[in-house]
């Protein structure tokens, strides 16, 4: 095979910005980015001066082989680097809080612990906004961000669902429950989810689709609320896990 023949036929993501110069404008103009992707090893000057600027903004960076750059930027010329825009901005969790207050409700928010899938993510975002949660809130790194794919998946909704990104789940957590949100983590062995009421200002945490909350998150959570399992294997996909619990969480307001 052809050294490039594999991405003859892929096209640029809308959300993917490829080489020196574009990257370097999209960190200056401060438009909202998920992460950056840079060739290992590469040290060019404008490259390091373009990472530090990232660094200060508290943008994700990581190390990739340059193939994977091929891959991502659909062949497209790179210059070992490649960045990937949010497809809208980002809100605050101040943000959502309000927007509960502004609807004289009490907070509903969902918070995601390392959700990776971008499918999830627009599917979760699409059922969220269907059961009238005010916000999602997603950790800055190891976790899908607002990207195209997660745009398309949410077949629309991510233009009125609220995301908000921080540095510390377990942090975030302690700041909500300051502040009377009761939080309800999904995982096994916990009360039944039928059993839980969700009527209050409540923060439904979803856990990574491997290895489920992480243990600090999980000793945060107020209750655990668990789902039945019948059959051979004891998981449920992450967004349809989000989903039973959310409209859980709806009828109960």
């Amino acid at each position: 095979m052809m050294k490039n023949e594999r991405f003859e036929n892929t096209e640029q993501k809308p959300d993917v910005i490829a080489g020196r110069n574009p990257v370097s404008e999209a960190v200056r103009s401060n438009r909202p980015i998920d992460k950056i992707l840079v060739a290992k090893g590469e040290k060019s000057g404008a490259i390091v001066g373009i990472l530090a600027k990232a660094r200060d903004k508290k943008i994700p960076v990581k190390e990739v082989d340059r193939t994977k750059l091929d891959y991502v930027s659909g062949g497209a010329t790179h210059q070992g680097i490649v960045a990937f825009a949010a497809a809208k901005d980002y809100s605050t969790v101040d943000d959502i809080l309000e927007y509960a207050e502004s609807k004289g409700e009490a907070p509903f928010v969902v918070v995601l612990d390392e959700v990776e899938d971008p499918h999830n993510l627009g599917a979760i975002i699409r059922t969220a906004e269907c059961a009238g949660v005010h916000g999602i809130i997603i950790p800055k790194r190891r976790s899908a961000g607002l990207s195209y794919t997660v745009a398309k998946a949410s077949a629309g909704a991510i233009e009125y669902m609220r995301v908000a990104r921080v540095t510390n789940i377990a942090v975030t957590l302690d700041e909500l429950k300051e502040k009377g949100v009761w939080v309800y983590g999904a995982d096994m062995d916990g009360t039944d989810y039928d059993e839980c009421d969700f009527s209050g200002a409540c923060a439904i945490v979803i856990g990574n689709e491997g290895k489920g909350i992480s243990r600090l998150v999980r000793e945060k959570c107020d209750v655990i609320a668990s789902l039945p399992m019948k059959g051979q294997i004891n998981s449920l996909n992450a967004s349809v896990a989000a989903g039973i619990l959310m409209y859980k969480a709806m009828k109960n307001r």
